[in-house]
């Protein structure tokens, strides 16, 4: 048992150690650039069809959730009649 823990401790040891580091390029200056241009559209849809697709629909989920609320809320002050 201990020399199956002392193997994989030397196995996660050597790939952390001599492992090469991938080379990403620094995209940070760029989408703050795009990010801080005045170009009139508002920040929550700068990033595109996605953006304006995810903004919609929460705007929509939200929408109906509070329809939704208000209707229970009216259900339950007014209660049906048993008879």
């Amino acid at each position: 048992m201990y020399r199956h823990i002392q193997a994989l401790q030397h196995v996660s040891r050597r790939t952390l150690s001599s492992s090469a580091r991938r080379q990403v390029e620094n995209k940070v200056p760029q989408k703050q650039k795009h990010y801080q241009e005045d170009n009139g559209i508002p920040i929550h849809l700068k990033g595109g069809v996605s953006d304006a697709i995810l903004y919609r629909t929460t705007m929509a989920l939200t929408i109906l959730g509070s329809a939704y609320v208000i209707y229970e809320l009216v259900c339950a002050a007014f209660p049906k009649k048993k008879e």
